[in-house]
């Protein structure tokens, strides 16, 4: 019988890892094989396993392009290997970094605009990847900001739809995200890793930052919202999926969210998370957003109820409200109808 937790991972996520680079026949593959949740790791992690050694023949070949395609198979395994697997820290962090070694080398032979940022950020540094369009200009920028759960190495296929349309990416490992997680717990007030990030690319080619947005997903749709109440160098800004008040969610979160949620809060305790998950609250915040607002979500998300969204929207004072009927939690069942509208309305209001 198949664990709960594996069966909600499946329900709640599955299209999330498919249009985020996992391949479809790897995802039903290792899915069907793993009954128990503290399988997840280890059969996500034989699945990057096998891609590296792919790109390390075609490295061998000299096909560089085929290595970077199979480094990117890789990083986006390692990532959904440990997105919401916190049974063991220790190797959660292996296949974090796992991850980022996956993506850095697939940086290195498909994108020659790929950059790693470092942010100074309270004593130390956030971790950010930089990409630009491959012509030279200044090119405005928006800044694409994590959930609870997703990382920087999630968002290869994200980037490409902004880098398409002439627009470059920064996206940021901020407090309690990734990397940067390591150092530094979630914290409410994201808009200082927004403000530092973008301290950080002055003086940096090929980006205007007089043309600066953002988009969050999920939990990072509060945190690009509240970053633009207090950042005004962002000049639009669009979260999709995210929460008004995340603490009002949380008896309806799935179990590994709230486990996650503990896990990168630093909380130690349930009781103690949900109170750190009350402050994650737009309430008299939202208002305050000055720029244009486009806020999104489907209709059948499972994780933050589609009401919680249109708050943002409704206090907003520019805030626009898209409602996807068929879509699930950030629209990844319908990944071809919200990026295209998300990045075509940043680049609208960037030009």
């Amino acid at each position: 019988m198949t664990d709960a937790r594996v069966e909600a991972a499946i329900a709640n996520w599955g299209p999330r890892l498919i249009a985020n680079g996992v391949d479809y026949n790897d995802f039903v593959r290792t899915v069907s094989a793993v009954r128990q949740w503290s399988d997840w790791l280890d059969a996500w992690s034989a699945v990057a396993e096998m891609h590296l050694e792919l790109a390390a023949g075609a490295d061998a070949a000299q096909q560089r392009v085929t290595a970077g395609e199979a480094f990117l198979r890789a990083a986006v395994s390692y990532h959904f290997a440990k997105f919401v697997w916190v049974v063991d820290v220790a190797r959660n962090r292996v296949a974090t970094e796992a991850a980022v070694r996956a993506l850095y080398a697939a940086h290195a032979r498909l994108d020659a605009t790929a950059e790693r940022v470092e942010v100074p950020f309270c004593g130390g540094a956030l971790a950010a990847n930089l990409r630009r369009p491959a012509l030279d200009g200044r090119w405005p920028l928006v800044v694409l900001i994590p959930g609870l759960d997703s990382t920087k190495e999630e968002f290869y296929a994200w980037e490409s739809v902004f880098l398409t349309r002439g627009m470059a990416t920064l996206s940021l490992d901020g407090p309690g995200q990734g990397e940067s997680g390591f150092t530094w717990p979630i914290r409410a007030d994201y808009e200082v890793a927004v403000a530092a990030a973008l301290d950080a690319l002055r003086g940096r080619s090929g980006v205007d930052l007089a043309r600066v947005g953002a988009a969050g997903v999920s939990l990072g749709g509060y945190y690009a919202a509240r970053a633009a109440a207090f950042e005004p160098r962002l000049r639009a800004v669009s979260a999709v999926s995210g929460p008004y008040d995340f603490g009002a969610t949380w008896d309806g979160l799935p179990s590994l969210t709230r486990e996650t949620f503990i896990h990168h809060s630093g909380a130690a305790s349930e009781s103690e998370a949900r109170s750190l998950a009350s402050r994650l609250s737009l309430r008299g915040i939202a208002s305050a957003i000055e720029q244009p607002c486009l806020v999104a979500t489907g209709r059948r998300d499972r994780l933050i109820p589609w009401e919680q969204t249109k708050r943002i929207a409704d206090e907003a004072p520019r805030g626009e409200w898209v409602l996807y009927d068929e879509g699930t939690h950030v629209c990844n069942n319908i990944p071809y109808k919200y990026r295209p509208l998300v990045a075509d309305w940043l680049r609208d209001r960037l030009e």
